[in-house]
């Protein structure tokens, strides 16, 4: 297993969390921002496992660094985040879907967002990047379908982050209510998800059972979409 993140400390803290599981793993500190980097962690990672099978793409920029309306919007925050969140996994799976198709088994896994078809207001660059990933889902899925490989979106609702955290803090503070109540209010089931709750699809959609799935999008929201 191989996992990449910017910050060293965060590596750290996931392999310590690991080896309490009884697990391994490289890690590799990225910033996929930068439009060489994608490339150059699928060889290093490659030279060093032989292949790579399962890819998750779960590397994030969010709204909640620079919140604007469109208007008044940071092109920088733009490019920033379209780089991090569409171009990264785009580069990710043309160096690494090939080897799949070679081999005629693979899964690409990518963590969408809900965002991707409702739209966040206060965040177009991260509602553009996620609509997007997954319409570049489904047109991978398309082309690899043939060959044994998988590729899906996950869409996760709120889930606790730290991320999530700092925007819903904002907008509680825009909107002079208790950080509590608007988290009880954001889904029909009144809790922001636990990460675990996300992981545990992509495992499953990584695993042969998933084997005749390809080309979705996933919600796993806590019923924000159905409402």
């Amino acid at each position: 297993m191989a996992i990449a993140a910017r910050t060293a400390k965060e590596l750290e803290a996931t392999l310590a969390e690991l080896a309490s599981l009884g697990g391994t793993a490289a890690a590799y500190t990225v910033d996929l921002a930068d439009r060489a980097e994608p490339t150059r962690l699928a060889s290093e990672v490659v030279a060093r496992f032989g292949q790579v099978d399962i890819l998750v793409n779960n590397a994030g920029v969010g709204s909640s660094i620079d919140p604007r309306p469109v208007a008044e919007f940071s092109d920088g925050t733009w490019d920033l985040t379209l780089a991090t969140n569409l171009t990264a996994p785009y580069l990710l799976c043309k160096a690494t879907v090939p080897g799949m198709i070679a081999r005629r088994w693979g899964r690409v896994v990518n963590i969408a967002s809900i965002v991707a078809s409702i739209g966040a207001e206060a965040g177009s660059a991260y509602a553009a990047s996620k609509g997007g990933l997954v319409a570049f889902t489904k047109s991978l899925a398309l082309e690899v379908a043939k060959h044994g490989v998988t590729a899906n979106a996950i869409c996760p609702g709120p889930v606790r982050t730290r991320t999530s955290d700092l925007r819903l803090t904002q907008i509680a503070a825009e909107r002079g209510v208790e950080f509590a109540t608007l988290e009880s209010g954001l889904t029909p089931m009144g809790r922001r998800l636990d990460p675990v709750e996300i992981a545990h699809v992509a495992v499953f959609l990584a695993s042969e059972q998933a084997a005749a799935i390809t080309g979705q999008a996933w919600n796993v929201d806590a019923g924000v979409v159905m409402r």
